[in-house]
Order: C-alpha cells, then structure tokens, then sequence
C-alpha cells in the first residue's frame, strides 16, 4: 500500500522535474535558433577595399541589392581604400563578429598583400571565407598599331627589344599577371605601375607602353573602338563574352591568376550567420538578373559555398607564389 502511495505521489514529481530539465534544454536552444532565423535585424555595411566605381565596387554594390531585398533589410557599401586592402580588411576585424560589418573582398587581400607586406591579420585564421560572387578574369591587351595577333606572334616581335607593360598598381593582380608573363615568354619588359585601371589603359592606348593586363570592362570598351587587341584571357577556361580569345594557358600551360570578389567575415562570426549568409549571397549570385549585369563586366558569376572558396584559396596560392616571385616583390618577414 505504502509502495503504491510513493508511486503515486512521486509520478508528477518526476513529470515536473522532466518538464523542468526539458524547458531549461529548449531555453539554451532558443537563442541559436533565433540567431539563425533572425539576422539581420538591422543594416548591414559592407566593406569594399577599393574606391568607388572599379569592378570591385561594382560587384559588391549588384550584390547589396540583390542581398537586401532578399534578406529585407539595408545592405550599405562602405568604401575604406588604402593600403592594398589592408585598411579594410583591419576595419571589418575590428567590428564585431555579429554578420553587421562583412568583408567584400578582392583576391590580393588574402593571396597577396600577407605575403609582400607586414599587414595587422592572418588571411587564413582571422577571416571566414563565405561565398566568391564573382571572378573578373584579366586579359592581356596590346596597341592595335601593334600587328601581333596572338601571344606567340607578340612574343617572337618583342625578342631583342625593350618593352614595358602597365598595370593597376604594384601588387595588383595586374601587376603579378604581367610579371608571370614576362617571365615565362622570357622577353625584356618592364613595369609601369599606374593608379587604377584607367590610367593604365590611357598608358597603353597613347603608346607609353606596350601591353596591360586589365579588367575587361577596362578593356574591351577600346577594343570595339578599335583602338587595341586582346590577345588573350589570363583564366583556365576561355570566357564566354570573348569565345575566340585564347587563354595564356593554351601558350604558357597552368597560367591563371583568378581575380575573385567575394564575401568574407571574422573568423569568429557564428556558424549559423556565416551559413545564411552564404546561403542568400550564392542565391544572389546565381540570379539570373545579376548573371546578366556580371556579363556585361566581362565577371563570371560564382555563387561558391564557404568550403568552395575555401579550397580555391587554399589552390591557387601556388601560383601567386609564382608570380609574386616573379614580380621580385619582398616577402613578409
């Protein structure tokens, strides 16, 4: 009798405790599952590494758009230029790992710029890569007073001479493609280093040097005009806006430099922002409106998942090496 009474009256009190146990589980999970379903809440800036109006600037801003009306809340690019990108990158790492201040970045930021000049972040251990939006590759254009019509016909009229190639700064990705040319062609070719895109092509159309590597906004606009020729795509594959450009590689076998722009954040972001933030910019990416605005740039649009960029970085860093070797630039110490 006792023994059914202590059954009965320690049931409930099991049941409560059960209870108790289970809400105190549910509580520690409601605030991750918020977390996740509820950013963003506010705006979101997004940190671009160069001045206003470069394919760069471009890109992030087609992306913001697309982001904010997706995700239903501001998405404002903030530009913080200098330093090669060091600047910004130091800025987004500064901020609070909360997905508020995300990274919209540049290859030579994470392939580049750590391994030629002492910079304040590790590439690999204090950022998170989330999606590469789009890859700009860059082609190689010559004057259109220059008769060569293909890289070896360019190669064999420049032996025995002295030439100079432009680029978009020193340590661009303009600058490490023209030097890893120059290298393997084996032809006599110094660079000229100018600010930006723009006045690189000014250089090349007015005869003060002899090829660039460039954005193909950059170039092709002058190369419908006449004014230059490409000769070939810095890229693994020929690109679909320029189907009868050959690629460097076709040439010089395993030569690409990948220009991408993507997203990146802290390191110590929470998964559940990085993955939805992943989640809507490959949505983005893979938008056909977008595709179309990325065409008309001459950039591929990408869409890549965290763990894509991540083994893209991890890839073609070999061949940054090579051609920051090339371009005789001083490694970090």
């Amino acid at each position: 009798m006792l023994t059914e009474i202590q059954t009965f009256t320690m049931t409930p009190l099991r049941s409560a405790a059960l209870a108790g146990v289970a809400f105190a589980l549910l509580a520690t999970t409601i605030p991750a599952k918020a977390q996740e379903t509820d950013w963003p809440t506010r705006t979101v800036t997004v940190v671009v590494p160069f001045a206003a109006g470069g394919n760069t600037d471009i890109m992030a801003r087609v992306a913001s758009q697309k982001l904010a009306e997706d995700l239903k809340q501001p998405f404002v690019v903030e530009n913080r230029a200098g330093a090669g990108g060091a600047i910004a990158a130091n800025y987004v790492l500064q901020a609070a790992p909360d997905g508020y201040t995300i990274f919209f970045a540049a290859a030579p930021q994470i392939a580049v710029l750590p391994h030629v000049q002492k910079v304040n972040y590790d590439p690999i251990k204090d950022f998170t890569p989330v999606s590469a939006f789009g890859t700009g590759p860059f082609i190689l254009a010559i004057s259109s007073e220059n008769p060569a019509k293909t890289v070896a016909e360019f190669v064999a009229s420049a032996k025995g001479k002295k030439l100079n190639y432009a680029s978009g700064g020193t340590g661009s990705v303009s600058h490490l493609s023209g030097a890893l040319f120059v290298a393997r062609s084996g032809i006599d070719c110094a660079h000229i280093p100018y600010k930006g895109g723009a006045p690189a092509m000014t250089a090349l159309l007015g005869g003060q040097v002899d090829m660039y590597f460039g954005n193909a906004a950059d170039i092709i606009p002058f190369v419908d005009s006449g004014k230059a020729r490409i000769i070939a795509v810095a890229a693994d594959k020929r690109m679909s806006q320029l189907p009868d450009v050959p690629t460097v590689s076709e040439t010089y076998p395993d030569f690409s430099l990948s220009s991408w722009n993507g997203f990146l954040v802290s390191s110590k972001t929470p998964k559940a922002i990085v993955d939805k933030l992943a989640k809507y910019a490959i949505a983005a990416a893979k938008d056909p409106a977008v595709v179309d605005k990325l065409h008309k740039l001459g950039v591929e649009a990408n869409g890549t998942t965290p763990a894509e960029i991540a083994a893209q970085i991890a890839r073609e860093q070999p061949q940054f090496d090579l051609a920051i070797k090339a371009a005789d630039l001083k490694q970090a110490q």
